[in-house]
């Protein structure tokens, strides 16, 4: 089965950190680029980083640059990203896929920014 599992949100203040991690199982992670995407209350779920799977090409929104960081361990079938510095407009439930041929999405991983 083609599954990718978000784990590692939490509720944190602001400018504080978190790694996110995404667990793909019954496909090898090399082939694909995979993406970081959120969804906010009431916002459609946006684009935030994506690595590439040859060189390890990286991808940042503009209200993440500078700030978040994606990585990829093939061998362990998992992507991270360092969430650093975050702030209360990063409030979402975080989601990973491949951007070629999308999996059937998660539930995702909530990510709540508050004092």
């Amino acid at each position: 089965q083609l599954q990718l599992v978000e784990s590692g949100g939490g509720l944190v203040q602001p400018g504080g950190s978190l790694r996110l991690s995404c667990a793909a199982s019954g496909f090898i992670l090399d082939y694909y680029a995979i993406g970081w995407f959120r969804q906010a209350p009431g916002k459609e779920r946006e684009g935030v980083s994506c690595i590439s799977s040859s060189d390890g090409h990286t991808y940042y929104a503009d209200s993440v640059k500078g700030r978040f960081t994606i990585s990829r361990d093939n061998a362990k079938n998992m992507v991270y990203l360092q969430m650093n510095s975050l702030k209360p407009e990063d409030t979402a439930v975080y989601y990973c896929n491949r951007l070629w041929k999308p999996v059937t999405w998660g539930q995702g991983t909530q990510v709540t920014v508050s004092s």
